[in-house]
């Protein structure tokens, strides 16, 4: 096994999710999924594209075809939520 160099450590330790400018991300159960399609009356196609390359998405361990609700605070807006659709990375 190659050794890793003190920059892959860092990397390895570093969390996107740590930092306070990253909303909050969790992947939705397929009950959920389906809920919120059916709420949109839209396909999956639809939403917004999160690639599976995207660091949050490798973080919380999506993979392609999963719903990701992103909810995001704001002093103006309150609280926000967007969903993303993973897919693969073109």
């Amino acid at each position: 096994m190659a050794k890793k160099s003190k920059k892959e450590d860092i990397v390895d330790e570093t969390k996107v999710t740590d930092h306070s400018l990253v909303p909050k991300h969790e992947i939705l159960s397929d009950e959920d999924k389906k809920a919120i399609l059916a709420s949109f009356n839209a396909t999956e196609d639809q939403f917004p594209f999160l690639f599976i390359t995207d660091p949050v998405a490798r973080e919380v361990k999506a993979k392609p075809g999963d719903m990701v609700k992103i909810t995001r605070v704001s002093d103006t807006a309150g609280e926000a939520t967007y969903y993303r659709y993973v897919v693969e990375a073109v």
